[in-house]
């Protein structure tokens, strides 16, 4: 873990869908995750004779949802992008079992992670096409996840 007299840093992170080519992982890079969330969900309940207040309780935990941005891919170039073209094409979503969110150091070692699962895709965006800017073409990609495990 980073010394504790600094604080960690946002901007150095690792996103792995668990896609391999060859037997090799597949690098994805991606220039924003957000939606690393969860939120417990309640219910209201009220006792009889007991006016003054109402008891809140727990029921279950809700999560993201997890958006991701990158500048964008062909699918030629992105196994990820093929994924997302055949889900959205066909109506056929097969869940990614596992994506994990790593925070790296300096020397790109996790200091901690993020363990999501099954994960699938909600939406699938393209930046404005704007002739009168010239900046990075971006796609964000929305994804559903059940559950989230922060891990050190």
């Amino acid at each position: 873990m980073a010394d504790s007299t600094y604080q960690t840093v946002n901007f150095h992170f690792l996103v792995q869908f668990g896609l391999t080519v060859g037997g090799a992982s597949v690098d994805i890079s991606f220039q924003s995750v957000t939606g690393l969330d969860s939120t417990m969900e309640t219910e209201t309940m009220k006792e009889g004779g007991e006016n003054r207040f109402t008891h809140v309780l727990p029921v279950r935990r809700k999560f993201g949802p997890l958006v991701l941005k990158r500048g964008l891919m062909s699918p030629d170039d992105s196994l990820l992008t093929q994924t997302l073209q055949t889900a959205f094409e066909t109506n056929f979503v097969t869940p990614f079992p596992l994506v994990t969110v790593h925070l790296l150091d300096e020397t790109h070692q996790s200091l901690m992670h993020w363990e999501l699962t099954n994960v699938w895709p909600l939406s699938w965006k393209i930046a404005e096409l704007n002739s009168l800017q010239g900046d990075v073409l971006i796609e964000t990609l929305e994804m559903n996840y059940n559950t989230l495990t922060f891990n050190t």
